[in-house]
Parts: structure tokens; C-alpha cells; sequence
């Protein structure tokens, strides 16, 4: 999602972040109809186009939300007509939006009842699994599977493991991956999760476990980098050697060893 999009995408979001974050245990029930929403517009072409026409008047397109989703919270009408009343450069990028909304509203849930930071660290935890187990990860995307054959996959192998919000965002992407490919969802997740906490996440890749005395220093030192809480997700590849790398959303510190080989490596040879 660019320009246009981008901008309207994260002036709804930012509006809708305090709302969503009041309405606590609620969460569960915005996201679901949140996610509703996006199902009835990936359903229908019409609709998105309707929804999204720019030369359609605004107010022809906030009566057709009280219309569709009129039994639906007053929350959730509010923030589809912030949606449907903004501009978008494409029609699937405003329901790929409302689907970032629904996310948000299980993280407020999960944020109520003291849970979002094991959410987070069981999402990252599946993520790891999938980077080693790159079968599965095929199997999860892969888009000739019906919808109830992927998620079933993923009951089969993490049911039971999982807290029920973690397991619904996990379903939510494999179900309806809407164009998204597994990993860097998962990486959005844990981006917007951290950004619902007010924190940045680190991913940190490392030969061997980093102890609980590492992970508070370095912690610490990112935190006053970059002048916000730091949340570390640490990945454990032997294939680095020694050494840590680094990293902060695009920006990449890579001190491992194999790093320093290739660079030596590079010179050598011109």
C-alpha cells in the first residue's frame, strides 16, 4: 500500500487507535465485526467499487455503511465511515485497511486482560517454526488448499499450543491471506502489536540464546537509541558463527561474524 492509500490508511488508524483501546475486552467483538466487513467487500466487486468510487458523494457512501452494517456497533459504523470517506489509490487497499483495524481491536482485547505480551512472543515464536520448517509454511500459503484445509493445517500442528487471540490472528492470515504472504504478516502483527504498546520491536539473530543479562543490556542500549521502549525478539541461527545482528524496522546493525567474512571476502576479491 503507497501514497494515497498509506496516508489514509494511517490517519483512520491513528483516530481509531484511542476508541479501540477504551473499549478493552470489547476488542473481541469490533474485531469480529471489523473482519466481517472485510469479508462482505472482498465477496463483492460492487460494493468495493461503491465504497471506494471517488466521485461518489460522501454522504451517498456513509448511508450505504448505516445501511449494510447498521446492527453492527456504533464504533465499528464510525470507523467504516472514516474509511469508506477517505481516498484510495486501489479498491482492495481500503478493505486490507479495515483488516489492519480488526487486528488492532484484538491487541486492545489482549491488552485489556494482560496478555498481548505473551501474544506477541507466541506469534514470533510461530514464525521462527515456520522460517525452519519451510514444508509447512508452503502448505499454510499455499493457495490451491481450500481455506478450511489451511486452517485445519494450522489446528492440526499449533492447536492447543496457542492463546485463543493468537490462534484468531493466525487463522485471520492463513484463512484470508487477502494477497499477504505468511511471514511478513506476522511481522506486521508484531509491529502493530508493539505499536499498540508504544514500543519498538528488535529483531535480534545470534548464534546461541542471548541470556536474560544480555537481553536487559541491549535492550536498554536500543531503548536509548531510539528514545522508546524496546521490545527484543532474539532468533537463534548457528550459521552467524558469533556476533549479533540487528534489527530496527529497515534499519539493519550486522556485527556477526559471517558478516564480517563476507565483507573480508568481498575485498579479496576486488
Amino acid at each position: 500500500m503507497r501514497g494515497t492509500s498509506q496516508v489514509s490508511r494511517d490517519n483512520v488508524l491513528r483516530e481509531f487507535e484511542p476508541v479501540v483501546t477504551a473499549s478493552g475486552e470489547e476488542g473481541i467483538r469490533l474485531s469480529e465485526q471489523l473482519f466481517a466487513a472485510v469479508d462482505a467487500l472482498d465477496a463483492s466487486g460492487s460494493l468495493r467499487r461503491a465504497l471506494t468510487d471517488p466521485a461518489r458523494p460522501a454522504g451517498d457512501k456513509t448511508a450505504l455503511v448505516q445501511t449494510l452494517f447498521g446492527a453492527f456497533d456504533p464504533r465499528v459504523r464510525d470507523v467504516l465511515t472514516n474509511f469508506v470517506t477517505s481516498r484510495w489509490s486501489a479498491e482492495d487497499d481500503m478493505a486490507e485497511a479495515i483488516d489492519d483495524a480488526g487486528e488492532r481491536a484484538i491487541f486492545a482485547y489482549s491488552a485489556s486482560v494482560g496478555t498481548l505480551g505473551r501474544v506477541e512472543e507466541q506469534l514470533f515464536r510461530v514464525q521462527r517454526e515456520l522460517v525452519a520448517n519451510r514444508e509447512l509454511l508452503a502448505a499454510l500459503g499455499d493457495r490451491s488448499r481450500t481455506k478450511q484445509d489451511r486452517i485445519g493445517l494450522l489446528n492440526d500442528v499449533l492447536g492447543g499450543k496457542l492463546l485463543p487471540t493468537t490462534q484468531a490472528l493466525l487463522e485471520r492470515i492463513v484463512g484470508t491471506p487477502r494477497g499477504r504472504r505468511l511471514l511478513p504478516a506476522i511481522d506486521a502483527m508484531l509491529d502493530a502489536a508493539a505499536e499498540h504498546r508504544d514500543k519498538v520491536i528488535a529483531h535480534v539473530t545470534a548464534a546461541v540464546e542471548l541470556s536474560a543479562e544480555q537481553r536487559t543490556r541491549l535492550a536498554a542500549m536500543l531503548a536509548e537509541a531510539y528514545g522508546r521502549e524496546i521490545t527484543i525478539n532474539v532468533a537463534v541461527d548457528p550459521e552467524v558463527i558469533g556476533g549479533i545482528r540487528v534489527q530496527v524496522g529497515s534499519e539493519v546493525a550486522d556485527g556477526t561474524v559471517l558478516s564480517r567474512l563476507d565483507e573480508a571476502r568481498r575485498r579479496l576479491v576486488g
